[in-house]
């Protein structure tokens, strides 16, 4: 259902899910508890944002001292780029300041940084944010957001999942961390799973496999279920929910240290109950290996290669597995 939902979005030219503040707030804490010191010091670049009112600007400007982060960046994507059209007018926040250009405001993409108290009134917030209007749409490919890039030390965001693959490259090429949301699908692609496999990239601590709510633009197709799934989890409005969303990360948590409790061979054929009906694990006729359907079906005595869900890799411990390769 999920699938079919994203690619609704893709045929309505639709490629905009706005990531909700807990989302977000729950899965740094996940790093943060493994290291407090994590973005002490750092650069966090935030593209692929719209800064007036995304949760990925509003969460870290609330946590900017706290944190102790050197410099927030967050850029948007210019409004008349956008894949999907809306009624779009700009804000009051824009359109009351005195560096508004209405020339440059549905053209050109915007940059806002937070460093220091501007209003001097003892703390850094979100009135102490500077913004003005990049040259150009903001697309994270163009020189002038990959400049940005490379000054920061972290990128975090939710991009198009259609650009996907073009965005992790991108960060790939610049050696940044990150933890950026995508389809847990993506983990099957050629540019993906290489990093998985190589331990340079993981899944993150939250939301993986799990309902995930995004934001939607007004008008934007929704299905009815998954609208009213939104509904029931809180979200009422122009919100629709995705099952097979995830974080992919190259920040350490702890989550992907603990050990999966597992049971012996035999114990799994005799108390398993999806393993009902079994009298050994089947093996594959063209590949020495045996075929373990469900990820808590895992021997644990079991040493020689094993056929796994890809759900397993919510679950991976890199101490305790090797990962061979994905078929």
């Amino acid at each position: 259902m999920a699938n079919k939902n994203l690619k609704e979005a893709k045929a309505a030219k639709n490629d905009e899910f706005y990531t909700q503040y807990h989302d977000i707030e729950s899965e740094m804490n996940a790093y943060i508890e493994y290291n407090p010191n994590v973005f002490r010091g750092k650069t966090i670049l935030l593209p692929c944002d719209d800064p007036e009112w995304s949760n990925f600007t509003r969460y870290f400007v609330a946590k900017f001292e706290e944190l102790g982060i050197k410099k927030l960046i967050s850029t948007s994507f210019a409004q008349e780029s956008k894949n999907y059209k809306s009624d779009w007018q700009p804000s009051l926040f824009e359109t009351e300041d005195p560096r508004f250009r209405a020339d440059k405001t549905a053209i050109c993409g915007k940059i806002f940084t937070l460093t220091r108290d501007i209003n001097k009134n003892g703390r850094i917030d979100i009135d102490d944010l500077e913004w003005a209007y990049l040259e150009g749409t903001g697309d994270f490919r163009s020189p002038e957001v990959t400049a940005l890039r490379d000054e920061a030390d972290v990128i975090i965001t939710n991009p198009p999942f259609s650009l996907f693959r073009e965005f992790l490259a991108w960060i790939v090429e610049g050696k940044k961390q990150f933890a950026i949301i995508g389809n847990m699908n993506a983990i099957t692609y050629k540019e993906v799973f290489p990093l998985i496999k190589e331990n340079k990239m993981w899944l993150g601590a939250t939301g993986n496999g799990k309902d995930m709510v995004f934001g939607i633009p007004q008008g934007a197709k929704v299905r009815d279920e998954d609208r009213q799934k939104a509904a029931r989890l809180g979200y009422v409005g122009n919100y629709t929910r995705l099952g097979n969303s995830c974080w992919y990360s190259n920040i350490e948590h702890g989550r992907r240290h603990q050990p999966l409790a597992l049971m012996t061979m035999e114990d799994n054929l005799r108390y398993n109950k999806k393993m009902k009906g079994k009298q050994s694990y089947d093996r594959y006729d063209n590949y020495d290996a045996i075929e373990v359907p469900f990820t808590d079906a895992i021997p644990s005595d079991y040493e020689g290669v094993m056929g796994v869900p890809i759900s397993f890799l919510d679950k991976y411990c890199p101490e305790q597995f090797e990962i061979l390769g994905c078929r």
